[in-house]
C-alpha cells in the first residue's frame, strides 16, 4: 500500500490501470479529453503490479482494482465514481483545486 501511496502523490492526477482494459483506456481518455496531464500507471507493466491491485482493492472495498483514480493524492474511486462526479459537474472542479487544470 505505501507504494501506491507514494505513486499516487506524485501528479496531480493518477490512474492506476491494466492495459487491456476499456474501461481504463476510457477514464485515461477522459482526463486527456479535459487536458489533465494524467500519471498512467499500467500495474500489467510492473514487476510489483500484482502487490499494488491486492492492495487498490482493499482500499476500493469492492469490485474490480482498476481503474483506480486519485485527484490530489486522495483516492477518488473507480469508473463509475469518476463518471458520476464528472456528469453532476463536480470533477472538474476538484480537479481545479488539486492543481490538475488551470482554467
Amino acid at each position: 500500500m505505501d507504494r501506491v501511496m507514494k505513486l499516487a502523490s506524485e501528479r496531480a492526477v493518477v490512474v492506476f490501470t491494466q492495459s487491456s482494459c476499456c474501461m481504463c483506456h476510457t477514464v485515461a481518455r477522459l482526463f486527456c479529453d479535459l487536458g489533465v496531464n494524467a500519471l498512467v500507471h499500467e500495474l500489467d507493466q510492473d514487476p510489483r503490479g500484482k502487490e499494488m491491485e491486492r492492495a487498490l482493492l482493499k482500499m476500493l472495498g469492492k469490485g474490480p482494482s482498476v481503474p483506480a483514480v486519485f485527484i490530489g493524492g486522495k483516492l477518488v474511486g473507480g469508473t463509475n465514481r469518476l463518471m458520476s462526479l464528472h456528469l453532476s459537474g463536480e470533477l472538474v472542479p476538484m480537479l481545479r483545486n488539486a492543481g490538475a487544470l488551470w482554467l
